[in-house]
Parts: structure tokens; C-alpha cells; sequence
């Protein structure tokens, strides 16, 4: 049960990088690979912030306020320096490497003897239910840690909240725009919308998630490290994959809560994966195998439906 709960509760965690990168990928049609670098930016900030004493809150918003900057780099890059999209989010995930060696002054930075907002949750739950650090919950049947209970709801409700606030900002004036600008940039210069700047606030919304849900990463794990961002792009696009193919709708609606539900059932399999003894210096190759076969396989399944429907009217 602790298994499960822990993969749900990183998967929620990760959903926010999946938001963010269903803006980019799929809201702009923009490959940014800044959500490599701005993951671990968001991660390395709260990090040193929180282990100076800082409060977990305030450190958590620094962490997001980084990857909005880092967002609005690559999007300056591209459209004011018009250098490539892809291009713009390499140079920037490169430099914040550098940049987060130099937030963090080491390549790790430990969180286990710190307050962080995964420590808060805990004394939360301590309070409402009135009972000591180490006891232990029984949910149906199922002995549950109390950190890991409180932690998990927490980021329920964090994740169904901020999914609930995209979802209406989508639905504003702005928000249409910014997606009209990604389906017809021509009609929205020429209604007089400054495309340049509504892909900069794209791109720092999408990389202020990415950073945000490494911020709440290295509080729930423990630690920030240098690392922890390679190949973060891959899963989050791996969970928008998974979430369009159950939802099966294009209503914007629908297409956020599938990213969450890509992103939690993502985790659960790759958690079950390494249970059953997947090695896990094999889990990023795994992972980038599986978004191939998710990005042909429509295609593919697309040219089999004319055979199919040939064959019978031949007969």
C-alpha cells in the first residue's frame, strides 16, 4: 500500500510538469526543452531557500517565480532574437545547469532535517486527526503512514485546484487567445494580439508549472539534485499521450484533468515495472520507446482503417 500511495502521490506531483508541458507541446505546437532545466531551477531554488531557513511557502513560490523566468528566456530567445523554438530551449536548458550548480553551490542539497510543506501537511494531519507523528492509519484494511496519507491528499487538492484555475484561465479572453495563437498565429496578429507576447506568458506559465512541481519533488523526496530534470520533457509528454487517449475528447477541460490522469497512471506503471524487477538504469529508455510507439501508433492505426473498411466493399 505504501507503494502505491507513493507512486500516486509523485504522480500527482508530476502532473504539474505535465500541464506544463501540454501548453507548450500541444497549446503552441512549441518543443520546449526548457522543462529539463527549469524543473530542477524550481527544485534547486526551494531547496537552498528552505535550508536556510526560509518558509516552505515563500520558498515554494521562489521555485515557481525561477521557472517563470526561465520560460520567458527561451520565449525571448525565439521571438525577439528569432532564434528557433527547439534551438531556444536547448540553449537555455544548457545554461541553467550552470545555473542551478550555482543556486545549490553542490550538485545535491539534503531537505530530510528541514520543515518543508510535505512536513507541514504531516502536522496537519496530526492536528485534525489527533494523533503522534509515527502512528499509523488503517484505510480500508491497508496500514497507511500518516506523512504519506497527509501528503497525498495535500497534493490532491493542490493539483485539483491549480488544474481548476488553468482550466478557467483557458476559458478568459487571454487565455482563448493564447490558444487561438497557437492554432492560427496569422488571424491573431491580424486582430491586432502581439503574438510575441502571448508565447513569452505561454512559455513562463508552462515552465513556472514545470518548476513548481520539481519544487514540490525535492520536498516530498527530500532532496534537490543537479540530475533530477534529464529527461523530465519525455515523461511529461508520455503523460499528456496517455491522458488524450482515455479522455478520447479535444475539449480543454477534459484534455487537463487526462494529463493528470496520464501522469498518475504513468507513475503506477512504471512503480509496478520496478517492483516486478525492471532495471531501473533501463527506465528512460523504456520511457522514450513508449512515447514513440504513442506517437505512430495513431498514424498507423489511421492507414489500417481504409483496408479494413476496403476489403468488404471489394467482396
Amino acid at each position: 500500500m505504501t507503494l502505491l500511495i507513493g507512486a500516486t502521490t509523485i504522480g500527482l506531483i508530476l502532473a504539474l510538469l505535465a500541464m506544463g508541458v501540454y501548453l507548450s507541446f500541444r497549446i503552441f505546437n512549441f518543443p520546449d526543452i526548457t522543462a529539463d532545466g527549469s524543473i530542477t531551477l524550481g527544485a534547486a531554488v526551494t531547496a537552498i531557500l528552505i535550508s536556510n531557513h526560509v518558509d516552505p511557502g515563500l520558498a515554494t513560490l521562489a521555485g515557481f517565480a525561477g521557472g517563470v523566468l526561465a520560460g520567458m528566456t527561451t520565449g525571448l530567445l525565439h521571438t525577439k532574437f528569432k532564434i528557433n523554438g527547439l534551438l531556444s530551449g536547448i540553449l537555455v536548458m544548457t545554461a541553467l545547469y550552470s545555473v542551478n550548480l550555482h543556486v545549490m553551490g553542490k550538485s545535491n542539497v539534503p531537505l530530510l532535517n528541514e520543515t518543508t510543506l510535505a512536513t507541514q501537511a504531516e502536522n496537519l494531519g496530526m492536528k485534525w486527526l489527533h494523533v503522534a507523528a509515527d502512528s499509523d492509519l488503517n484505510v480500508f484494511g491497508w496500514t497507511v503512514g500518516l506523512r504519506d496519507a497527509a501528503t497525498l491528499v495535500a497534493m490532491l487538492l493542490l493539483v485539483g485546484f491549480l488544474g481548476m484555475l488553468l482550466y478557467l484561465f483557458f476559458r478568459t479572453n487571454l487565455g482563448t487567445a493564447m490558444r487561438a495563437t497557437g492554432d492560427n498565429p496569422q488571424m491573431i496578429r491580424a486582430l491586432g494580439v502581439s503574438v510575441d507576447f502571448i508565447i513569452i506568458l505561454g512559455l513562463a506559465l508552462s515552465n513556472g508549472l514545470i518548476a513548481l512541481s520539481g519544487s514540490l519533488l525535492a520536498q516530498y523526496q527530500g532532496f534537490a539534485d543537479v540530475q533530477m530534470g534529464i529527461g523530465m520533457v519525455v515523461w511529461g509528454l508520455a503523460s499528456v499521450i496517455i491522458g488524450e487517449a482515455l479522455v478520447g475528447s479535444s475539449r480543454i477541460g477534459l484534455l487537463i484533468t487526462g494529463a493528470v490522469i496520464g501522469s498518475v497512471l504513468f507513475r503506477l506503471l512504471v512503480a509496478i515495472a520496478l517492483r516486478w524487477g525492471l532495471n531501473p538504469n533501463d527506465l528512460k529508455l523504456i520511457t522514450a520507446g513508449f512515447v514513440f510507439v504513442a506517437l505512430v501508433a495513431p498514424a498507423f492505426l489511421r492507414k489500417l482503417k481504409p483496408a479494413a473498411t476496403a476489403k468488404p466493399s471489394e467482396a
